[in-house]
């Protein structure tokens, strides 16, 4: 039976009947073979005739293209795509699966031939569409969707860098201890994204990674919202409470300084404080607070709120490595800082093979040179580290716990020492704090070179071609894991943030030789036999 007007369709009225529609294929046709692909403009719309009506909808399923004229299509007006069995209300275009929804389009019979009703929805009609599939999407983690709705964006003419603001509100309230990589990585991809303007499948990539990320950390996580009351912003008061670990008070002072507008200016000295207090979760509550600002600059005050929370909450939470021996002596010299006699900066080979304690008196003894020297003799080494990194000991499968080193521990002591340098340039009474934990960071990563390393051979003679080349392999770096590909970025941007300071010198070049080395070595992650044997002489060891 072949009907002439879609069953749920609103009927026409006379004055808009000539508006976006377009003739499409006969009716003849359509009865005898029951389904027709009609084109126009780069579409492709598939016709059906049923016996409920005639229906039309994209050709393409929204999941991955098939052509659904090739679809089972069931009483109910129910299409199946016949290659992954996604299933379509056609009356609708309802996802019963719950994914991407299938366009469809109203039609009418006019004599001998189907018309097809064309007009694409205001922008902000479509925006609005797109960002809400984009959140069903996040919610599941669900890369290919994520990219498609990315991608979408651009389509449409929105501004794609909606969605990160969107993916920091989805995730804020859902990271239980707060930042995570995934936003610190978001400031370097939004860098990237920015460098690449007009180019968008760069772009594409840039966000995708960074709102991918995000949706991953906090899958089926629950919400951990923030408290809602204010206090005054008080800068020695909230330090107090981050060092109380009072996480209610320390985002009270939080939302007093959100109050009071331009938060992240009123707080970075208190939260770059706070970070230095103690060696800090691996350098990360340090790191992050950069990374906040430039999110902040780039997406506007509206994520301030969600950002700054969270950021606390991570510091309030975080570890404190000096409480433990290895770095226990940090308080001790932080005290001392500056008290000796000696007035120039050790040189990098001063510093090698020195464990934390040595490193930090070290450093101590000469804190009275300028900090910017000192800060070049640790870069040099904490670079120097990295380069001779010992592959050997990704095969080691007897290590205890505490030796596991790999790349990304290595890696930190660069972008931690990135970290240092742009909050001690702006508030130099942290510079004692920054250095010694730079110094606990080269002794920690003592002990691990290959004495066959030489820096010749990985010298980097033309930087800008190198970072170049590097940044053409982040855009299809191949890692699974969200966490290795974020801190391949992190450290690149710190590399060439750093290498462009010419008053680091020499250190500079080890940095670049030492990224080199990174990036040409294998970045070994599941070390099976290791974990095995170490989780067997633990238990033995419980028992």
């Amino acid at each position: 039976m072949f009907f002439t007007w879609q069953v749920g369709l609103p009927v026409i009225v006379d004055h808009i009947m000539t508006q976006g529609w377009i003739k499409s294929v006969s009716c003849d046709a359509l009865k005898r073979d029951g389904r027709k692909v009609f084109r126009f403009e780069g579409r492709q719309i598939v016709l059906f005739a049923t016996s409920q009506g005639i229906y039309a909808c994209n050709n393409r399923c929204p999941h991955e293209g098939y052509p659904l004229r090739e679809g089972v299509l069931d009483e109910q007006c129910r299409l199946t795509c016949n290659w992954h069995n996604w299933k379509f209300d056609l009356q609708t275009g309802e996802n019963q699966r719950g994914g991407d929804k299938l366009r469809v389009y109203p039609v009418e019979v006019r004599g001998d031939h189907v018309w097809i009703q064309i007009i694409d929805p205001p922008l902000a009609e479509q925006q609005e569409k797109t960002i809400n599939d984009l959140n069903h999407a996040f919610c599941n983690h669900d890369y290919e969707r994520l990219a498609r709705e990315l991608a979408r964006l651009f389509q449409i003419g929105a501004d794609p860098a909606l969605a990160m603001t969107r993916a920091i509100d989805w995730s804020s309230e859902h990271m239980e201890f707060g930042w995570t990589h995934a936003y610190a990585g978001a400031a370097e991809w939004l860098q990237l994204y920015d460098d690449h303007d007009g180019k968008r499948e760069q772009q594409l990539i840039c966000l995708l990674e960074a709102v991918g990320h995000m949706s991953e950390d906090t899958l089926r996580e629950s919400r951990y919202p923030f408290v809602s009351t204010v206090l005054a912003w008080d800068e020695d008061a909230f330090v107090a409470a981050v060092e109380d670990e009072d996480e209610k008070a320390a985002l009270q002072h939080t939302r007093g300084a959100l109050a009071a507008g331009d938060a992240f200016t009123i707080m970075e000295r208190g939260l770059a404080r706070a970070a230095l207090a103690h060696y800090h979760s691996f350098g990360h509550a340090l790191i992050y607070i950069p990374r906040a600002a430039e999110l902040i600059r780039r997406l506007g005050e509206g994520v301030a709120a969600p950002l700054l929370l969270s950021l606390v909450r991570s510091i309030v939470t975080g570890f404190r490595e000096d409480l433990i021996p290895e770095f226990r002596y940090y308080s001790e010299a932080l005290s001392g800082f500056g008290q000796g006699q000696k007035g120039s900066a050790p040189p990098l080979e001063d510093f090698i093979g020195l464990n934390p304690s040595k490193a930090m008196a070290l450093t101590a003894e000469h804190g009275s040179a300028p900090p910017e020297e000192l800060y070049t003799s640790l870069l040099a080494v904490n670079a120097q580290n990295m380069l001779t990194f010992n592959l050997a000991h990704l095969d080691d499968i007897d290590q205890p716990y505490g030796s596991n080193r790999g790349w990304l521990d290595f890696s930190h002591g660069l972008t931690f020492a990135d970290a240092v340098y742009s909050l001690c340039t702006r508030y130099p009474e942290l510079w004692p704090a920054g250095l010694l934990q730079m110094a606990c960071f080269a002794g920690r990563n003592a002990g691990y070179a290959d004495p066959d390393v030489r820096l010749d051979d990985w010298l980097v003679s033309e930087p800008q071609t190198f970072f170049q080349d590097i940044t053409l392999m982040l855009m299809d770096h191949g890692q699974s894991e969200y966490i290795v590909s974020v801190h391949l970025l992190k450290t690149v941007q710190a590399v060439k943030r750093l290498s462009s300071l010419p008053q680091i010198g020499a250190a500079s070049e080890v940095a670049l030789a030492a990224l080199n080395r990174l990036l040409s070595s294998p970045l070994r992650r599941k070390m099976v036999r290791r974990t095995a044997r170490q989780a067997m002489h633990f238990i033995r060891q419980d028992q």
